[in-house]
C-alpha cells in the first residue's frame, strides 16, 4: 500500500493551513492547534480535521438544526511515553484501517420491538432509525472518496465493524447490513411493500410522526412536519459498497433479542414474524418492564411483546426471523456477500457452527488483527469473554511475540517472528462485567474486563484495543508496570446516535524507537443541513443526523472530550 513521508508532503496540505490562517482572526491557541495540525497532516479534506457537525443555536434548548464547525485539532497523547522531535520527516505508515461501529440496521416495522419503553429505555426508540440504511450508505461513501490516512497517506487496508450490526438479530437487517457494505439494490422495508407500518405512522402520541402533527414531545421540542418522509425512507436504492476489503465482529444487538434478552425464549419467533405489534402500555407496566430490563430481572415476554395495551396490526414477514450465530457467519461466507472480500470477512468455516466467532487476519506485513467475541447469549446488553477463548487468545499472542511477561510480572523471552498486534471486540473494558454463562459454552467460565487488561498488559506486542458498545468517543491509556506493557483502548461513538462517527486508525513507524497510533473521526458524506422537501440519498441522511441530534434521549456528551477525537498516540515500539 502507498503511504508518504512528511518530506512527500503535497501543497495540498499548504493550502489547507493557508486557508486556515485566512480563517482565523484571532490568534487563540485552539486556532494554532489547528495550524499545526494542518502542516502535520498529508490532508485534511472529508475528516473532522477540517469541520465538525455542530448545532445551529449554539447550545440552546429546542430542536435545532445543524452547521458547520471549526474541526478538531491533532491532540497528542504522550500519556505511556514522551514523543520525539523530527518524528514527522521520519514517519512510515505501517497500516491504516476504517472503524465502524453500532451501526443498528434496524427494522423498524418488526413486531419484535418495544418502542414504547423509550421514556425508561431511551435506546427502545429513536426518531431516525428509519433511515439507517441510506445514512449508513453516506458512511460508506465518505470512505471511499477519502481513501487514505490522513497523516501517513496510507491506502486504507480495509474496514472493520465492531458489532452491534444489526439492532434485533433480523434476517431482513443483516441483509441490509451485508449489502450496504457490499453493494447491491436495497429496499429498506419489511411488512407490507407498499406502505410503511412502523409506530412513526401510528398515530400514536408517544412517537413523533412526521406526516402527522399530535401533541407529542418531539413535536413539542421542534421537530418538523416532513410529509412524505416514510414513503421515501421505504423507497428502493442502490448501495455503492465499500472499495476495500472489510472485516466483521460480533455484537450482543447481533445475537439477542433487541441486544438484552437472552436467546432461547419459546415462541420468540412467533412475535417476530407474526402481526401483532404493541405500541403502546400504560405508563404503570411500562416503568416496571423497562426496569426488569435494566436490571436484569426476569422478563415477562408476553407481556413485553403481548398482553394489554395498544395494538397495531402490521403485515406478517417471515424475513423478520431472528438469525442463530451459526446463520450470522454463514451469511458472511456466501458467495453473494463476498462483494469487496475477504470471503467471510474474517469469519472462515471453523467459525459456521457458531460456537467460537473470534478469529486473526493479517492488516499488513507484520501487523495481525484479532477479532475477538465479547457477547454472551445468557442475557443483558454487556458482555465479558470466555476462558477457552481467553486461552486461545494468550496462546494466539505467545505464537507472534518473542517477548512477553508471565502472571508474575517475570520477563519471557523465546525465538519467534515478532508481530504487532491490534485487537478488537464490541465490549469495553468497563462494559465487561456480565459473567452470564454463553448458551454456546454453558460450562465455560466468563471473566471480566481486569481479566482481560491483565492479560494484555504481558504483551509488548498489543499496541491497541478498538471496541465500541458505549456509543461514547473515549480512549484510554491502560498504563502498566513498564511503558512497553501498557496500550490504548480506542472506543468509538456509535453510528445511529449522535455524533454518528466512524474512526480512522493509522499505524506507524517513528525510526525512533517509537510508533503512533493516528486516530480521526470522520462523518457521513451528507450535507449537514437540507430542505425537509428534499428526498434524496444524501439528503436523508442529512436529515438522519439532525434528528439523532434532537432526540428526546440524545446525549451529546458521547461526542466526549478533545482528547478522545483527533490524537497521536504515542507508545514504544516493541520491536525496537
Amino acid at each position: 500500500m502507498a503511504d508518504l513521508t512528511r518530506r512527500a508532503f503535497t501543497t495540498a496540505a499548504g493550502a489547507a493551513s493557508a486557508s486556515l490562517l485566512l480563517c482565523t482572526p484571532t490568534a487563540n491557541a485552539f486556532d494554532r492547534a489547528l495550524r499545526r495540525t494542518a502542516t502535520r497532516a498529508v490532508r485534511t479534506a472529508g475528516t473532522t480535521l477540517e469541520q465538525v457537525a455542530v448545532g445551529a443555536q449554539n447550545g440552546q434548548k429546542g430542536y435545532s438544526c445543524l452547521t458547520a464547525g471549526p474541526g478538531w485539532p491533532l491532540i497528542v497523547r504522550e500519556d505511556l511515553l514522551e514523543g520525539k522531535a523530527g518524528r514527522d520527516d521520519r514517519r512510515t505508515g505501517l497500516g491504516a484501517f476504517v472503524q465502524f461501529t453500532d451501526l443498528h440496521f434496524t427494522d423498524t416495522e418488526s413486531p419484535a420491538r418495544f418502542e414504547y419503553l423509550h421514556p425508561f429505555i431511551g435506546s427502545a426508540h429513536r426518531p431516525q432509525e428509519v433511515l439507517g440504511a441510506v445514512a449508513t450508505t453516506a458512511l460508506v461513501q465518505r470512505v471511499n472518496r477519502v481513501g487514505t490516512g490522513p497523516f501517513t497517506g496510507r491506502t486504507f487496508d480495509f474496514v472493520v465493524t465492531t458489532g452491534d450490526n444489526t439492532d434485533n438479530h433480523e434476517l431482513i437487517e443483516l441483509d441490509w447490513f451485508l449489502t450496504t457494505l457490499n453493494g447491491g439494490p436495497i429496499t429498506p422495508n419489511s411488512g407490507d411493500p407498499k406502505r410503511y407500518e412502523g409506530v412513526q405512522a401510528s398515530g400514536n402520541p408517544a412517537f413523533w410522526n412526521p406526516g402527522t402533527r399530535l401533541a407529542d414531545d418531539y413535536t413539542k421540542k421542534g421537530f418538523p412536519q416532513v410529509p412524505g418522509l416514510l414513503d421515501a425512507s421505504i423507497k428502493p436504492f442502490t448501495a455503492p459498497g465499500l472499495d476495500l476489503p472489510w472485516y466483521c465482529t460480533f455484537g450482543n444487538h447481533d445475537d439477542s433479542v433487541v441486544g438484552t434478552l437472552p436467546e432461547g425464549i419459546p415462541g420468540i419467533e412467533g412475535w417476530y414474524t407474526g402481526k401483532y405489534k404493541i405500541i403502546g402500555k400504560d405508563e404503570s407496566t411500562a416503568r416496571k418492564l423497562g426496569t426488569a430490563i435494566r436490571q436484569g430481572q426476569n422478563v415477562p415476554i408476553g407481556e413485553l411483546f403481548g398482553g394489554s395495551g395498544t395494538v397495531r396490526e402490521v403485515t406478517p414477514d417471515a424475513r423478520r426471523r431472528p438469525f442463530s450465530t451459526a446463520e450470522f457467519v454463514r451469511a458472511h461466507l456466501a458467495a453473494e456477500h463476498t462483494g469487496p472480500g475477504p470471503v467471510g470477512h474474517g469469519f472462515t468455516g471453523a467459525n459456521a457452527d457458531g460456537l467460537d466467532v473470534y478469529y486473526p487476519f493479517r492488516i499488513a506485513p507484520g501487523v495481525t488483527g484479532i477479532s475477538l467475541d465479547t457477547t454472551t447469549q445468557g442475557g443483558l446488553a454487556d458482555g465479558s469473554i470466555g476462558l477457552r477463548q481467553l486461552s486461545w487468545l494468550e496462546a494466539t499472542l505467545k505464537r507472534g511475540s518473542s517477548t512477553y511477561y508471565d502472571f508474575f510480572g517475570r520477563k519471557v523471552t523465546h525465538s519467534v517472528t515478532d508481530e504487532l498486534f491490534l485487537l478488537f471486540s464490541h465490549h469495553t473494558s468497563d462494559t465487561m462485567g456480565n459473567l452470564l454463562p454463553d448458551a454456546r459454552h454453558l460450562l465455560d467460565p466468563r471473566l471480566g474486563g481486569d481479566t482481560f487488561v491483565a492479560l494484555l498488559k504481558r504483551f509488548p506486542n498489543v499496541l491497541a484495543w478498538v471496541n465500541g458498545h458505549t456509543h461514547l468517543n473515549k480512549i484510554t491509556a491502560h498504563v502498566g508496570s513498564t511503558p512497553a506493557q501498557s496500550f490504548w483502548e480506542i472506543n468509538t461513538a456509535s453510528h445511529i446516535d449522535f455524533p454518528q462517527h466512524a474512526r480512522i486508525i493509522e499505524l506507524a513507524d517513528n525510526h525512533d524507537g517509537t510508533l503512533s497510533l493516528f486516530t480521526t473521526l470522520i462523518e457521513a458524506d451528507a450535507p449537514y443541513a437540507v430542505d425537509y422537501s428534499a428526498s434524496t440519498p444524501e439528503a436523508l441522511a442529512s436529515l438522519y443526523r439532525e434528528f439523532s441530534y434532537n432526540d428526546l434521549h440524545a446525549d451529546l456528551g458521547r461526542v466526549g472530550a478533545p482528547g478522545d477525537h483527533n490524537t497521536e498516540l504515542l507508545l514504544p515500539n516493541p520491536l525496537g
